[in-house]
């Protein structure tokens, strides 16, 4: 059966007016999905034009002991570097005392802070350097003097006797959420003013095994060696955080970068502007996070709260009349959150400064008030605490899951070694970096102060320790005295 001439033209009449609706359509989405781009586009050309001149392209010189060295960046840091952005440091043979020192070159990345020439940089880039120079976007090469460094944060601070110099401002980085647009401005590998885009990936991470106090953005913004101590800037050109270090695997950018939290800068920044150092204080407890498990065994419905263990003795903690059992609530009426942030919180009140603690004791709530203490640190700013063995000349830190899946530890138990004093009892014994000791003296340990306290019970010349160093586990005797 035919059908009619004229239906069949209405029909087709029909089809193409769809057709017609439809290819603009499908056209309107394509020109509005290209225009998104451009203009996010137009937002980091603006960004980069905004913050570029503020940053700073950092060269360093320094003398050093000769040493065999793979180290393909020639850097004056030598394992510092290695740390931070390859996992454990070569292993260099021992080289002659008698030997010449030589001069050795390194660089990084910095930012101006203010109009008169303070710059903000990495500790691990500058610290111990004799010589700093500093290159502008438009090639002006200024020398820098280093005003303070901080170690136990890995910021520094160095100066250029200038004045009018484009800086950059900071923005709230406790306001940064996972998600937003992060972009990461400075030198990697030494190609100058390199700007890469990512997210903010995570906050607050923290027993990295990099810092003595962390709390660092997380972020899949291309971090590489070189970019140590350039800015990571928000989509208002201002800084968030400061760039500091990658996890890698491969010796490569692997996706994951850290950034110290600006607000954790300025607060350092200020003290060392100031003064040169940096002043932290100090409560003087032992504390431990809560466990669903320990909770249950404190009769607790929830697992919040800081634990605490110990109580030191002659302490601001011990004067407000903490007690060991006790459980942190809060602060000053802020909940403590995490031992990471907590222990940060105590270390930037400053001393002397009397804060309110609430403490569940016994499942009732009390109010102790307590007056911060002064912590006390070596010459390099490092907390004089029981994991700094002076005596055997190393550094320890207990095992967490973080640094067990770093180093390749899990499932293991024991110390970690995270510093070894160079011609010390520890070094001649064989103990380095990365190192896991399991015993002291046949006695399984598991914390800093369990180390410590083997060493003050042990009555002979010398230590006998089981090390697990990568895949192999074996004794190290260290003599005691020498």
């Amino acid at each position: 059966m035919k059908m009619p001439r004229t239906r069949a033209l209405m029909l087709l009449l029909m089809t193409l007016s769809a057709t017609c609706l439809l290819l603009p359509s499908q056209g309107f989405a394509q020109k509005a999905g290209l225009e998104s781009l451009r203009q996010t586009g137009l937002a980091f050309r603006e960004v980069a034009k905004q913050v570029s001149p503020a940053v700073v392209f950092i060269k360093v010189e320094k003398e050093v002991e000769p040493q065999a060295s793979n180290n393909p960046f020639n850097s004056p840091f030598g394992d510092e570097f290695f740390r931070r952005f390859f996992g454990q440091p070569p292993q260099h043979p021992q080289t002659p005392q008698q030997q010449p020192k030589q001069r050795s070159m390194g660089q990084g990345s910095g930012f101006i802070i203010s109009a008169d020439g303070y710059i903000m940089t990495n500790n691990h880039v500058v610290g111990g350097a004799d010589q700093v120079t500093v290159t502008l976007l438009d090639g002006r090469e200024l020398k820098a003097d280093i005003v303070g460094t901080d170690p136990p944060t890995d910021v520094a601070i160095i100066k250029v006797d200038e004045s009018d110099l484009p800086f950059l401002r900071f923005s709230d980085s406790d306001q940064l959420e996972v998600g937003d647009w992060v972009l990461a401005f400075g030198n990697p590998f030494g190609l100058s003013h390199t700007l890469t885009a990512g997210i903010v990936s995570a906050k607050g991470r923290s027993g990295m095994g990099l810092n003595e106090y962390e709390n660092f953005i997380q972020t899949d913004a291309a971090i590489n060696p070189g970019n140590s101590g350039g800015p990571l800037i928000d989509l208002d050109g201002r800084v968030v955080g400061m760039n500091t270090a990658i996890f890698s695997r491969s010796g490569g950018y692997m996706g994951i970068g850290f950034a110290i939290p600006i607000n954790m800068a300025q607060r350092i920044r200020q003290q060392l502007v100031e003064s040169g150092s940096v002043t932290r204080g100090r409560l003087g407890v032992v504390i431990q996070a809560l466990t669903p498990d320990l909770a249950e065994s404190f009769d607790l419905d929830k697992s919040e709260g800081i634990l605490i263990t110990q109580v030191m003795e002659d302490s601001a903690a011990a004067a407000a009349g903490l007690k060991q059992g006790d459980l942190l609530l809060e602060m000053d009426g802020k909940k403590v959150g995490k031992v990471a942030a907590f222990r940060n919180r105590v270390s930037f009140t400053p001393p002397g400064t009397k804060v309110k603690l609430l403490v569940l004791r016994n499942g009732k709530e009390i109010t102790l008030s307590a007056k911060i203490g002064k912590l006390e640190t070596d010459a390099k700013g490092q907390p004089t605490s029981s994991s700094r063995l002076s005596k055997l000349g190393l550094s320890l830190q207990e095992l967490n899951e973080d640094l067990a899946e770093k180093f390749e530890y899990q499932g293991l138990s024991g110390v970690l070694v995270t510093e070894v004093i160079p011609g010390s009892s520890a070094e001649r014994a064989g103990i380095k970096r990365g190192d896991l000791i399991q015993e002291v003296n046949r006695v399984e340990v598991k914390t800093p102060a369990d180390v410590r306290k083997a060493i003050e019970e042990n009555r002979r010349n010398s230590l006998l320790l089981l090390v697990r160093q990568g895949e192999a586990t074996r004794y190290l005797a260290i003599k005691l005295g020498e």
